[in-house]
């Protein structure tokens, strides 16, 4: 490929992954928002993250089937246009006040999102250099982390302007009056998610003329086709297997790193006003981790050893904000990029390391796709499509820090990222590197 065709190409997927990032994070304001909205509970929430992760694992294989018949750039299009179809759900889900009807257009986005991340995960793998893949993956981290730092501002800025007030006025409203209230708090997701689904059909289409070439795998080298000798299932390739269990204590930590801080830090009795800002957080947090990973890697340090400083930092962090007393804080003035006015954020130090964990999370996906699907050969898309099935962390995990916070506290269930860490831990030291399951 010319330099001018590979540049065109990362931007392209750059523009896929900064609309992964949009897409994904508007659940964190999604789940305080549907929780006022639908009248749920705290846990009833969280099948928000449920709802739309788990389409991952449901579709991830049917994903490479589609893939296989599609390849690469018709996939990439099918994908957004499915998750326009599950924008427009929000409409009908909208204006009848159903949580399901909620939890279905997550799910149809989610399987969107399946189609088109099983494709382009491999593509900004494979364009180039192996070793220098978690770099590349790591510029496209920061399109995906900085759409998610953008977008559930945008969404608050439409739902929850009047937040705190808005919650405050439900208490003394009588069940008519609530009830309207309700259905007007509920329809205010409706053009917002009109516009996105009308930008994701118009780019479904447009994908088709876009001048990406088409990659089948990476080119198999001896040691390629030495280590796919006699390999005819895709589960006889540990380093693979490995992965995707990494993948999926990876993708639950950040995702109730992202999607759990708000209610985390209302819990801690923190006005809305100020947690809002707290999804945003990690997602800063996250970008400030891929640019230490584009700068480092590979020069300085590999993919690899970066993984396993990850790890031990996230291990630090957690620590650090299971252990620190919830009522230490800090406050100080902060500017609304959407109203551009002038507001006082209050931050305890707990949500603080919490955020921090964006830091560890960043490098650990662009890390982990180069070393579990090294050396896969023929077997790249299937591969690749249980690699997806791991983000099912994100739909698993978040509901056990939900079920444990009833249990124990908000602060105490953040305790499950520990083993989360420690697994990540392994496969960046050891578990990358198994060949054979004797």
């Amino acid at each position: 490929m010319s330099k001018k065709g590979y540049i065109i190409s990362i931007t392209i997927i750059g523009i896929f992954f900064f609309i992964f990032g949009f897409v994904t994070w508007l659940n964190g304001i999604l789940i305080p928002y549907l929780k006022i909205a639908c009248e749920i509970t705290n846990f009833q929430s969280l099948f928000v993250a449920f709802a739309f992760y788990i389409s991952y694992t449901v579709m991830a294989l049917p994903s490479s089937w589609i893939l296989k018949k599609t390849g690469f750039k018709k996939g990439m299009s099918v994908g957004l246009i499915v998750m326009a179809l599950g924008s427009l759900a929000f409409v009908p889900a909208a204006m009848t006040r159903t949580y399901s009807l909620f939890l279905t257009g997550l799910f149809i986005m989610g399987t969107g999102l399946a189609i088109l991340q099983t494709a382009s995960n491999p593509y900004i793998t494979i364009i180039g250099p192996r070793e220098t893949a978690a770099r590349r993956i790591s510029i496209m981290g920061i399109c995906n982390k900085l759409a998610g730092a953008i977008a559930p501002l945008i969404l608050a800025y439409f739902i929850f302007s009047d937040g705190d007030a808005f919650i405050k006025s439900l208490e003394g409203m009588g069940e008519a009056a609530r009830t309207t209230a309700l259905d007007e708090l509920a329809s205010r997701v409706i053009g917002p998610y009109i516009v996105m689904s009308i930008v994701l059909f118009l780019l479904g289409l447009l994908i088709r003329f876009a001048p990406l070439p088409e990659i089948e795998a990476e080119k198999e080298s001896e040691e390629d086709l030495a280590s796919i000798a006699g390999k005819t299932s895709i589960f006889q390739f540990p380093h693979l297997i490995l992965g995707v269990i990494t993948l999926f204590f990876y993708v639950g930590i950040e995702v109730i790193a992202g999607d759990t801080i708000i209610r985390y830090g209302m819990a801690l009795d923190v006005a809305l006003e100020s947690a809002k800002y707290y999804t945003s957080l990690v997602l800063v947090a996250m970008v400030i981790g891929y640019v230490i990973g584009i700068l480092l890697i590979p020069k300085v340090v590999s993919q690899k050893n970066l993984l396993t400083l990850s790890a031990l930092s996230g291990i630090v962090f957690t620590s650090l904000a299971l252990i620190i007393p919830a009522t230490a804080a800090i406050r100080f003035p902060f500017i609304d990029l959407m109203t551009f006015h002038q507001v006082e954020l209050v931050l305890p130090y707990t949500v603080l390391f919490i955020a921090l964990l964006g830091i560890s999370n960043a490098i650990v996906w662009p890390a982990i796709w180069p070393l579990a699907i090294h050396g896969l050969g023929r077997f790249i898309k299937t591969g690749s499509a249980l690699l997806i099935m791991g983000i099912a962390g994100g739909a698993v995990l978040p509901l056990i820090w939900g079920y444990l916070s009833n249990i124990w506290s908000a602060q105490l269930a953040y305790s499950i990222a520990i083993p989360c860490y420690l697994f990540i831990l392994y496969y960046a030291t050891y578990g990358h590197k198994v060949r054979s399951w004797k």
